[in-house]
């Protein structure tokens, strides 16, 4: 029997599915979008508030600018215009924070974006610059074993691993691509026991069924998912039940 363990369950959310009242019970931490993809000043401002009434944890969740593919492909654009975007997003969140006595707990890319400076060294080199001004005070979500990450360690950011509990991986720890049947993770006790290796033993199965090494301190289940609402419900029934529980 292990003893007790405290885990960080965070949602992309602000994103237009509309139901972050319904999953904030459940969660410690959220990523608002925050204008590159989905989001505005109003929904910003409504989840702000809603984080506040819950006593959740905001972060930003910048992207590539792109409305239209909703930041899930990669973009080609000028490095000193993404770092005014990523800058531009992340500040528009604030300043609602800001206004809402609230501090910006940490920063997560979207997307397209998440994916490429986990790979691309110079694309990494990129957000971290334009993130620079958080580098001391803000964590940044970053996955395990990623470019993005051993870049951001050199740099002296804070780093707070991610994984997640509602996508397959491959076994180099990247995502199965959206655009496979196989992508998502949408049965509750699917979730659970894919959550309940990487807490635990700190592997995850791969898609093919490989066991990788994996290390994270927050789990994402996206709040576009189709299943999320049932998937968090049913996690903050059976999670206790192997003595893990949510870190408030």
């Amino acid at each position: 029997m292990i003893g007790k363990v405290f885990i960080d369950i965070n949602c992309d959310v602000g994103e237009g599915i509309g139901n972050e009242s319904a999953l904030f019970p459940h969660i410690s931490s959220c990523s608002i979008a925050c204008g590159g993809h989905a989001g505005d000043i109003t929904t910003m401002s409504e989840i702000v508030q809603l984080a506040k009434k819950f006593g959740i944890k905001v972060g930003a969740h910048p992207s590539y600018p792109d409305r239209d593919n909703f930041g899930r492909k990669s973009m080609k654009i000028e490095k000193n215009l993404l770092k005014a975007s990523i800058r531009k997003q992340i500040k528009e969140l604030e300043v609602i924070l800001s206004k809402a006595e609230m501090q910006l707990h940490h920063i997560k890319a979207h997307g397209a974006l998440y994916n490429d400076i986990a790979e691309d060294l110079e694309l990494s080199t990129i957000y971290l610059e334009s993130i620079l001004a958080y580098k001391d005070d803000v964590l940044l979500y970053l996955p395990y074993g990623s470019v993005i990450e051993e870049e951001a360690r050199k740099k002296g950011y804070k780093i707070s691993l991610e994984a997640f509990g509602d996508r397959n991986y491959n076994e180099d720890l990247s995502l199965v691509s959206r655009r496979s049947s196989q992508a998502m993770i949408e049965e509750p006790k699917k979730v659970l026991d894919h959550i309940i290796s990487m807490v635990i033993n700190n592997e995850v199965f791969t898609l093919n069924g490989v066991q990788m090494p994996i290390q994270a301190d927050t789990y994402c289940i996206h709040g576009d998912t189709a299943t999320a609402l049932q998937i968090l419900m049913y996690l903050s029934d059976e999670l206790p039940k192997q003595h893990i529980f949510l870190k408030k």
